[in-house]
């Protein structure tokens, strides 16, 4: 059993939106923390943006144009993702509870 998968990630031109989804199958995400981080190919991977509670925390490159969020009901944390670069393109994971999901591929065309 997988406790976090990753989905919403695919191509889009820059400028463009996407909206990825967090969700925990076995576990609670309501109130844990959950991070999403990216890894870009030949790159380290890095933090993006963190919920805690109903606290938000974000890398200042994503700063003003994503924001993270929680459904409690759906068990799921989001990541809105606008205004999208051509160095936003990586695999983005989610991480809570020191369990990562698989990651979701996230392109973005100049």
């Amino acid at each position: 059993q997988v406790p976090l998968v990753e989905s919403g990630g695919g191509l889009v031109q820059a400028g463009g939106s996407l909206r990825l989804s967090c969700a925990a199958s076995g576990r609670t995400l309501s109130f844990a923390a959950v991070d999403w981080f990216r890894q870009a190919p030949g790159k380290e991977r890095e933090f993006v943006a963190r919920i805690s509670g109903y606290i938000e925390t974000y890398a200042d490159s994503v700063k003003g144009r994503f924001s993270i969020s929680r459904d409690n009901a759906k068990n799921t944390v989001y990541l809105q993702m606008n205004s999208l670069k051509p160095e936003d393109t990586a695999v983005y994971y989610c991480y809570s509870g020191q369990n990562w999901g698989p990651g979701t591929q996230v392109t973005v065309s100049s």
